[in-house]
C-alpha cells in the first residue's frame, strides 16, 4: 500500500475520533448558555406594595372608634373650637368659639359672631362662662353666662362709624358626642344689650334671642 493512501486513512482516523468531541463540546456549550438566558429572562417575584395607615393627632383615638369615655375625667384640661351658624333676632348669625376647661364641671369662653343685615351689620364678641353636670352618656347638658360688647355698624362697610354697647349673654345648651373629640353643638342664648335713647339719659335694654349650632373639637391636653 503506497504512502498516499496510508496518510489518507490515517487523516480520516483522526477526524472521526474528534468529531463526538466536537459535538459534545458544541452541546456543552448550547446548554450553559440556555442556563444563562433563563436565569437572566425570569422575571422577579414583586414586592407587595406598602399599605397607608392614617397617622391620628391623638393616638388614644386609633383605635376607638365612635365610643366615648363614661367618666367625668374627658371634660377636665381640654381646650376645644367650635364653628356654628344660626339666628340673632331677626337675621342671620356666623359665630365661632374658642374654650378651655380647668376641670369637668366649669368652663371659660371666647366668642365672635357676625350678625348681618340689610341696612347695617353687628359683631357680637363675648367671654362666658359655661357650667355642666358630666352625664355618663352621649348628651351633655350645660349654661352659659357672659358678658361683651355689640358692635354696630351702618351699612355693610367695616370703616363706617361704628356704635358699641355693653351686652349680657345668658343660656344653655346641649352637645351631643359622636367621640371624646367632636360634639355636635346645639345652643339658645339671650342677649341683653344695654343702650341709651337718643336726647335721654336713662338706659334702656334691648333683648335679642340667640340660636346657634354647630359641631365642637376638642384636644385633651393632659393631667
Amino acid at each position: 500500500m503506497s504512502n498516499r493512501v496510508l496518510i489518507s486513512l490515517a487523516t480520516a482516523a483522526v477526524l472521526a475520533a474528534l468529531s463526538p468531541a466536537s459535538s459534545l463540546a458544541q452541546l456543552a456549550d448550547s446548554t450553559i448558555t440556555s442556563r444563562d438566558s433563563t436565569a437572566v429572562v425570569s422575571p422577579s417575584t414583586p414586592k407587595p406594595a406598602p399599605t397607608s395607615k392614617t397617622t391620628y393627632l391623638v393616638p388614644e383615638l386609633e383605635d376607638a372608634g365612635y365610643r366615648i369615655t363614661r367618666g367625668p375625667e374627658r371634660f377636665a384640661h381640654r381646650v376645644g373650637f367650635s364653628p356654628a351658624y344660626g339666628r340673632l333676632g331677626d337675621n342671620e348669625l356666623f359665630a365661632f368659639r374658642i374654650n378651655y376647661s380647668p376641670n369637668t364641671w366649669l368652663g371659660y369662653e371666647a366668642s365672635l359672631g357676625h350678625n348681618p343685615a340689610d341696612g347695617l351689620h353687628a359683631l357680637l364678641h363675648t367671654f362666658n362662662v359655661i357650667v355642666r353636670k358630666p352625664l355618663p352618656g352621649r348628651f351633655q347638658p350645660y349654661g352659659t353666662l357672659g358678658y361683651g360688647m355689640l358692635t354696630v355698624y351702618p351699612g355693610q362697610a367695616l370703616n363706617a362709624d361704628a356704635v358699641t354697647k355693653n351686652a349680657l349673654t345668658y343660656g344653655g345648651g346641649m352637645e351631643i358626642y359622636i367621640r371624646d373629640d367632636v360634639a355636635v353643638r346645639g345652643e339658645m342664648r339671650g342677649a341683653s344689650v344695654i343702650g341709651q335713647e337718643l336726647n335721654q339719659q336713662s338706659a334702656v335694654v334691648y333683648d335679642y334671642r340667640e340660636y346657634t349650632i354647630g359641631f365642637a373639637f376638642y384636644r385633651n391636653l393632659g393631667s
